[in-house]
């Protein structure tokens, strides 16, 4: 399905981003909202495939709300400029990993992993890095993660975490505060709809770092002492 009308779209909102003109434009945001949906379902009926909790969801549990939050920012521009979905198992408010999809003029991307997580979350990610650190090195080193996305991309520490030495063999990424993959999506494979498959093949790649993040936030000390 080709998303020509959707980046035209979301470039005239960055161009007049107020309540007015999104009020004369209702009909063509609620069209484009449609199609969107439409690829947030087919991309959710492809994850249900390879895992069955993705089949509860449905494409609104996914997207997030074109409204911005205003009331602590400065930039008070009423809506935001992209179209984005984010699909893990228990919703886009879960905890848990999950895969990212942004439309945006000149930057759209796809992605997945944790992003600033919850502190009790983020002391288990760490943890499991502690114990497993070589294993998500293995994973993060694959050519086939190196060479679609590049390194681990999130915030970092400047110094080490506490309960962590600076000379831990794998220091670096107990810095993270986001554990992040992504690669960017051109314009043209908005254009010719060509990102979906982008996205799914992404989204397959990066399974074993998703597995790793998912096996640190949902295995509990019970389970970790029958292992």
């Amino acid at each position: 399905m080709s998303n020509k009308e959707l980046l035209t779209f979301l470039t005239e909102l960055s161009a007049n981003n107020s309540k007015e003109w999104m009020d004369e434009n209702r009909k063509w945001y609620e069209q484009e909202r449609t199609s969107f949906l439409e690829i947030v379902a087919e991309i959710l009926a492809a994850l249900s495939k390879i895992e069955l909790g993705f089949s509860e969801l449905r494409p609104k549990d996914c997207m997030f709300r074109q409204n911005r939050d205003i009331r602590f920012s400065a930039n008070k521009a009423p809506y935001k400029t992209n179209m984005a979905a984010y699909f893990s198992i228990g919703g886009k408010k879960a905890e848990g990993p999950g895969y990212y999809l942004h439309v945006q003029p000149g930057a759209s991307m796809v992605g997945g992993g944790v992003w600033m997580p919850q502190a009790p979350v983020l002391k288990k990610i760490r943890q499991e890095i502690d114990y497993s650190g070589q294993e998500l090195n293995q994973i993060l080193s694959a050519p086939e993660i190196k060479g679609t996305f590049g390194a681990m991309q999130g915030e970092k520490l400047k110094t080490s975490p506490k309960g962590f030495e600076k000379d831990h063999p794998y220091i670096e990424y107990l810095r993270y505060k986001s554990f992040v993959l992504s690669r960017p999506v051109s314009d043209k494979d908005i254009h010719s709809g060509a990102y979906v498959g982008l996205a799914l093949e992404a989204y397959e790649k990066m399974r074993p770092f998703q597995t790793f993040l998912a096996r640190a936030i949902y295995t509990t000390d019970e389970e970790d002492l029958l292992l």
